[in-house]
């Protein structure tokens, strides 16, 4: 609600509209005008499997600058008559989603198209920390590989606890809870829903966590600071 309210206040002031942040949340309550959580759930991720479990590189280590921690997690949206996968990859520092795909399955082919994604949009993922849960996807030589390849380093949660990838578990939830809860009639519809709702989250919403400046913001910033000036 802070963030709505520092978004349209200026609006509110211009049509001569005064009303503070607490008498906008009970407008909006009282005329049914909030998103309601939704309490289903569907599981994503599967942790009994053989393969190697990396540890947890996040335990010392609390990102100061963007392209320094990535974390990945997927998540479930349902068209009206069928249940997708949205993979997404972000930037720990920047908030800045940099990569997803979503996929009818949770083939690890598919969701290691959002971390092709993410690397494309790095300036450089040397030395990157790649943060996930336990997922068979993340553990599997296929997704290895591509790391490896971007020399990036692996770290996953060590245990069963949600809250060691919390970054990535409120993304979906941002994601759900404000942009995606309309339920679409279709997998290209939603598509084109998902990809507008990722752009409006990095470039339009802000962030307490970043001053309320936006995930684009903050990273772009960095970027024009690490960069060389031409000469």
């Amino acid at each position: 609600m802070r963030k709505l309210y520092s978004l349209i206040k200026d609006d509110l002031s211009q049509l001569g509209i005064k009303i503070g942040r607490d008498a906008l949340f009970q407008f909006l309550r009282r005329e049914r005008l909030l998103v309601l959580p939704r309490k289903k759930y569907t599981k994503t991720t599967n942790s009994k499997h053989w393969l190697r479990k990396h540890p947890n590189l996040l335990e010392e280590l609390v990102p100061s600058t963007p392209e320094q921690v990535m974390v990945s997690d997927i998540t479930y949206l349902k068209t009206k008559d069928k249940v997708y996968y949205l993979s997404l990859v972000t930037d720990a520092y920047s908030r800045k989603i940099l990569g997803h795909k979503l996929s009818h399955t949770l083939a690890t082919e598919e969701v290691v198209k959002a971390l092709k994604m993410a690397i494309g949009n790095c300036e450089s993922t040397k030395g990157i920390v790649h943060h996930s849960d336990r997922g068979l996807q993340y553990a599997s030589s296929i997704y290895q590989e591509v790391l490896s390849k971007a020399e990036m380093l692996p770290s996953m949660t060590d245990g069963y606890d949600c809250y060691q990838n919390a970054l990535a578990e409120r993304v979906n939830g941002i994601l759900k809870q404000e942009f995606l809860f309309v339920r679409c009639g279709s997998y290209e519809e939603l598509i084109h829903l998902v990809a507008e709702s990722i752009h409006i989250y990095n470039t339009e919403r802000p962030h307490l966590s970043l001053q309320m400046k936006t995930p684009e913001y903050v990273h772009q910033k960095w970027l024009q600071d690490v960069r060389p000036t031409a000469i």
